[in-house]
């Protein structure tokens, strides 16, 4: 089972873009669901997250502009990006807690990636 991200693109700065991962087929329970981005030569670093119940957090870099959600019966995380900057340009990386079938333990699975790009 892989986490599989989609949503990525081209978007002018002011613009909205949609992300959304999921894992790509069954699994036996999942937690905690995040995006992080790593622009070039900089730092992965977490953009936002959330909890199975539904708990956020967010960098300071998007709050207000970014909006994360789930829907818990598809087991799929969505990044609801709005207000884009050219700032925002990296590549987006999903990641999720979960157990992959029953008697295993939780672990932390990555995304493939999805590239954003803001600009004019």
């Amino acid at each position: 089972v892989q986490l599989q991200a989609s949503g990525g693109g081209l978007v002018q700065p002011g613009g909205s873009l949609r992300l959304s991962c999921a894992p790509s087929g069954r699994i036996f329970s999942i937690n905690d669901m995040g995006w992080y981005r790593q622009a070039p030569g900089k730092q992965r670093e977490l953009v936002a997250k959330i909890t199975s119940g539904g708990t956020t957090d967010y960098a300071d870099s998007v709050e207000g502009r970014f909006t994360i959600s789930r829907d818990n019966p598809k087991n799929t995380v969505y990044l609801q990006m709005d207000s884009l900057k050219p700032e925002d340009t990296a590549v987006y990386y999903c990641k999720a807690r979960f157990i992959e079938s029953w008697g295993g333990h939780f672990r932390s699975y990555w995304g493939q990636g999805t590239q954003v790009t803001v600009s004019s």
